[in-house]
């Protein structure tokens, strides 16, 4: 028997793929499961029902074993539409008027950001901003450069409004830099994860924070003032702690990054790209400025990003069709976010239509009336932290819908709300459990190691949990 068949043959190999079909089995089975106990009840069921949260539990459980979250979400609606039991015409007006509402915005707000992301790129104003930042700071030691480095990717996330693709453009920059200085590869892990969390929380355009001022109906400055700035002060002061404590634990262990990643950086500055990064930074200024001014809604992203977009590359020197094209490019690669958000609203108008949290208010609603107001907050907090991956901004729109009217009656302030359902959003990037985005961070420093990412993102929630919690405590007293 040759080495391969051999290979092919042992336990070693077998046991992977035996996973894999256990999985693949387990996810279609509940899938099943769940769409043949909405088909049985959807001749009995009439709204109100408490039927109406097997939509909502099938996609959570689907979510949480690993099936793709688009195709969770198909189940998803079939399944409330099994319960509804509507007619062909109804579930092609409940379609139609799907698009048309919040949560499908949001996901169109997400596809052009990314548009936007690819004219930073290729104009060379992602780059120039981190050069900027590490030239202001400084690099030549520890401290300045893990600031540098923090404020590089909160800038750069902040803008682009998204955390993988934004750490993906800036890592080929600063990785040389903290190489040079001694770095390991997971502190530098760190300042990346911490940083993009921070300008994540500060993206004025980012779905899930779009999302949180549409619901709490508050713009931009009352956003940043309740929720996302103190979030951002606080992430930087305790990256400055938690990089040199991470560096310490892993210097020495062969966690450095290698010769071939010392000297300069990558990429050379792109010809014209200080000009289009000053464009740009004045029309984004001008943008949130007028936001936050004239109050501007869900809907104005839909507006600004693709003006963002054509300023910066013209003033990056792209011709009006290579502006569209990249916008175009950028854009098409979060096609399937989009699909996803207007299914989700289709789920939601479902799931209205069956009113089940009516069910749930009038039964226990009474007994939330009855909590104080910080109490309240810190259950529908918590409550959000377990939330879908991948889908926070619709989360958001959920909780809202859910439990908006009900705060409100119970005292819970305008910038309690905003700080319960910015947690609820962002809580769960910290931890218990991995996600994306510290994947993304940790693959972008070329790092392997998962579990200083998440004692990092621990790092940052215990404080984060104890300043919140003051927070509503101030502003439900």
């Amino acid at each position: 028997m040759s080495n391969v068949d051999s290979a092919d043959a042992s336990p070693g190999a077998d046991a992977p793929a035996g996973r894999s079909r256990v999985r693949s089995l387990t996810i279609t089975c509940s899938a099943i499961a769940g769409l043949v106990l909405s088909a049985a009840v959807g001749p009995f069921a009439q709204a109100p029902t408490l039927w109406g949260l097997v939509p909502i539990v099938l996609y959570a459980v689907l979510a949480l074993i690993g099936m793709d979250i688009i195709v969770a979400t198909v189940v998803a609606v079939i399944s409330a539409l099994l319960i509804m039991l509507p007619t062909p015409a109804a579930v092609g007006e409940l379609l139609g008027e799907s698009l048309g509402e919040q949560v499908t915005v949001i996901g169109l707000v997400i596809m052009l950001g990314a548009g936007v992301g690819e004219i930073l790129r290729s104009t060379g104003i992602a780059a120039t901003i981190v050069r900027g930042v590490m030239r202001v700071v400084g690099d030549r030691s520890r401290t300045a450069a893990t600031l540098g480095v923090m404020v590089s990717c909160l800038i750069l996330v902040a803008s682009l409004g998204t955390l993988a693709g934004a750490l993906a453009i800036a890592a080929p920059l600063l990785l040389p830099i903290v190489a040079r200085l001694g770095f390991t590869r997971s502190a530098t892990a760190s300042m990346m994860f911490i940083g993009g969390c921070a300008g994540l929380a500060l993206a004025p355009f980012a779905g899930s924070n779009v999302a949180i001022m549409s619901a709490a109906e508050v713009g931009y400055l009352q956003y940043l003032l309740y929720g996302a700035g103190p979030l951002a002060v606080l992430s930087l002061v305790a990256g400055l702690l938690i990089v040199p404590w991470m560096q310490r634990r892993t210097e020495g262990t062969g966690d450095e990054y290698d010769a071939a990643d010392l000297g300069a950086t990558d990429e050379k500055p792109v010809r014209g790209s200080g000009r289009a990064t000053a464009a740009f930074g004045i029309v984004l200024v001008a943008s949130v400025a007028y936001a936050i001014v004239s109050g501007a809604g869900t809907t104005f992203p839909l507006l600004a990003l693709p003006v963002l977009g054509i300023v910066a590359g013209l003033a990056g020197g792209l011709g009006p069709v290579e502006i569209a094209t990249q916008m175009y490019r950028g854009a098409a690669r979060l096609v399937n976010v989009f699909l996803l958000f207007w299914l989700l609203a289709v789920l939601f108008a479902a799931i209205d239509e069956l009113q089940p949290f009516q069910v749930v208010l009038d039964t226990y609603g009474a007994d939330l009336r009855g909590l104080p107001p910080f109490v309240f907050a810190l259950v529908i907090a918590a409550l959000g932290w377990v939330g879908v991956p991948g889908a926070t901004a619709a989360q958001v729109v959920l909780l809202d819908k859910v439990f908006g009217e009900l705060a409100a009656s119970v005292g819970v302030t305008t910038g309690a709300w905003v700080v319960v359902l910015l947690f609820a959003s962002k809580a769960d990037t910290y931890g218990p459990f991995p996600n994306a985005n510290m994947v993304s961070a940790m693959s972008l420093a070329r790092s392997t190691n998962l579990k200083n990412t998440l004692l990092t993102g621990f790092a940052l929630l215990v404080p984060c949990c104890l300043m919140y919690a003051a927070i509503l405590f101030f502003e439900t007293s």
